[in-house]
């Protein structure tokens, strides 16, 4: 356990981009310390995690947690697509995966001349970008033509919907600033 704390410690000031003498001024701790600390030779008191932990502007609970694979990196071939209850559209989640996100991308196929889902409503933002085709996007009782390469971003928690209006299938990529998987 005192290994993972140090290996944790030694990356957070990494990713601070700070010296050991940084954080020994912020803490008060010696470098020497801090030093045998980040090697694992030296035990830590609770009490001196504490100091570690805000001068790297980090709650405690982070030192405690088990390792949670990141996965920032999605490479099209992981793409699996995927339909969901009470729409005709097909989707494909491209976001990556990590604790405490907070947007979901998708790229949305939308069948010719249908309607993507009943009017709705949801916290956040909603942002999308017209990859091919074109679609009607609804905000209240305003349509708006959104052809391929044009872009709409708004509050989602106007009323909303989305209706391709062709005679071929329409894709665009989606983000909402909340999760959804």
């Amino acid at each position: 356990m005192i290994d993972e704390i140090s290996g944790k410690i030694k990356v957070l000031r990494k990713q601070h981009k700070m010296t050991l003498k940084d954080l020994s001024e912020k803490t008060g701790f010696s470098v020497s310390f801090l030093s045998q600390v980040e090697n694992g030779t030296s035990s830590l008191a609770i009490t001196s995690l504490k100091k570690i932990a805000d001068a790297l502007g980090t709650p405690m609970i982070y030192f405690f947690q088990e390792y949670e694979e990141h996965k920032y990196h999605v490479k099209e071939k992981e793409h699996k697509e995927f339909k969901m209850e009470g729409s005709l559209s097909e989707f494909i989640r491209v976001s990556g995966d990590f604790p405490n996100r907070t947007m979901e991308t998708l790229i949305v196929t939308i069948k010719p001349e249908t309607v993507h889902c009943e009017s709705m409503t949801h916290p956040g933002e909603e942002f999308i970008y017209v990859l091919e085709g074109a679609v009607i996007v609804t905000l209240e009782d305003i349509e708006y033509l959104v052809e391929a390469g044009d872009s709409m971003h708004y509050p989602s928690t106007i009323p909303h919907f989305w209706r391709n209006p062709l005679k071929k299938e329409s894709r665009l990529l989606s983000t909402t600033s909340n999760t959804i998987f």
